[in-house]
């Protein structure tokens, strides 16, 4: 007898056939439910989830001021517009996040919808301030998939393909990685090479990084490099740009993940879990600076928009009321403890375990001595995982980097049995070489 197919397989067998073969998707199932650090297929199953819609459910999944905040928004209005018609909650939130932010003096913010257009219009903002072309980001880096995005983008496969041409005036810098040999020095002569070879440090007019690479690994820059970088940028009148898109609002135990380091940036990229899973994005920064854009310049149809700006209150007010910034330390630490517990185990494969706080990776090795990535053994576990009811992630420049963006939200029990699962996972998926 012919085993009918399960609701998860029907419903993949539709996706194929009708959305592109270019729009990715790790899991091959479906989701019919979510809450807090879990979510069910449409077969029922169960599973951890420790991608978090990639970084967008700090506060977790369906959480319940989130929903009220969105239900009691939409019996108001919808939408109209904030170049048009401006309304309260807009007006909040910027005053709200800017309250946040490690930047001194007078702050102003504006709201988007999504992450990639956070960067390019802290592009703008930094070329209409200080009239300058050029732009500096880093190898490794993940900044969108627009085309100005792309270009920022420092990693080839599978954003550039065959895009190209790409925007103008945009010139790549190696990040620093010290597991793979590139220390602040040696990063920072990188930086300076480009300003040798490529364009001079006065024809600048921003440097954009993130303070922990996302798609690149989960690589932390280290508190020297962001220092000299910051000190860098205010000799040469650099405006720097500070990409908190994966990083920021609790992601790394700090509100924002440049307050590791202590560096103050002058604009800040936001976007993913500000809006519990509603679309938002923006920037903030210095009011000067965000100032520098004439009558008309900076605008979106839909950017904070009204729903979206409910929930992203309803986001502080849950950080606020539920301490989740205390609660993500005390997930950092134990996440570090059982990725080093896991490494001890396996040595030969988990070359390194790395990341601030809660926002922890760890990447797979062939051997420890050669360094040499092992994206075959990172898909099995992915798989070996999945099967097991945990949802994992990759990352990194070889897809060699398992990362983990687990719900702010979970509880240690949770969070336990997450770290046995990848341990077993890891075994059953060394078995299966």
């Amino acid at each position: 007898m012919t085993q009918a197919p399960s609701k998860n397989q029907a419903l993949m067998e539709r996706r194929n056939k009708i959305v592109p073969r270019g729009v990715s998707q790790v899991h091959p199932i479906a989701v019919a439910r979510a809450q807090g650090g879990k979510v069910w297929d449409v077969d029922g199953k169960e599973y951890l989830d420790w991608f978090g819609g990639i970084g967008v459910q700090n506060v977790g999944h369906n959480h319940p001021k989130v929903v009220a905040a969105v239900e009691k928004q939409l019996r108001l209005y919808m939408h109209t517009c904030f170049p048009a018609v401006a309304y309260e909650p807009y007006v909040e939130l910027a005053e709200r996040l800017c309250a946040t932010a490690p930047i001194p003096g007078d702050k102003k913010a504006f709201f988007l919808n999504t992450g990639v257009e956070a960067t390019e219009n802290a592009i703008k903002i930094a070329r209409a301030y200080t009239n300058r072309p050029g732009v500096i980001a880093f190898r490794g880096s993940f900044h969108g998939r627009t085309l100005l995005g792309m270009t920022l983008t420092g990693k080839a496969a599978p954003y550039r393909q065959n895009f190209g041409p790409f925007a103008p005036e945009v010139y790549h810098a190696p990040y620093p990685d010290e597991y793979r040999g590139v220390d602040t020095r040696k990063a920072l002569d990188g930086l300076h090479e480009v300003f040798e070879t490529q364009i001079q440090p006065e024809r600048v007019a921003a440097i954009i990084i993130e303070p922990q690479l996302g798609e690149g690994g989960f690589v932390p820059a280290p508190k020297p490099f962001l220092k000299a970088l910051r000190s860098l940028t205010q000799k040469h009148g650099i405006v720097f740009i500070d990409d908190e898109v994966q990083t920021g609002i609790g992601r790394t135990g700090k509100f924002w993940a440049i307050e590791h380091a202590g560096v103050e940036p002058d604009l800040i990229c936001f976007a993913k879990s500000i809006g519990g899973g509603l679309p938002i994005g923006g920037v903030l920064g210095k009011a000067e600076i965000m100032d520098a854009p004439t009558l008309g310049g900076l605008g979106s149809t839909f950017g904070g928009n009204p729903l979206a700006c409910a929930a992203a209150l309803a986001v502080l007010e849950v950080f606020e009321q539920e301490n989740l910034l205390e609660k993500a330390q005390r997930l950092g630490e134990l996440l570090h403890q059982g990725f080093r517990r896991i490494q001890a185990n396996f040595p030969q494969v988990v070359g390194d375990v790395r990341g601030l706080g809660p926002m922890i990776a760890m990447e797979l090795v062939k051997d420890p001595a050669s360094k040499s990535p092992d994206p075959q053994l990172t898909h099995r576990l992915l798989e070996a995982a999945r099967e097991r009811g945990l949802l994992l992630f990759k990352a990194g420049m070889h897809a060699n980097v398992i990362r983990c963006l687990v719900p702010l939200v979970v509880s240690e029990e949770e969070v336990e049995r997450g770290l046995e699962i990848l341990e077993a996972s890891l075994e059953q998926a060394l078995k299966a070489e």
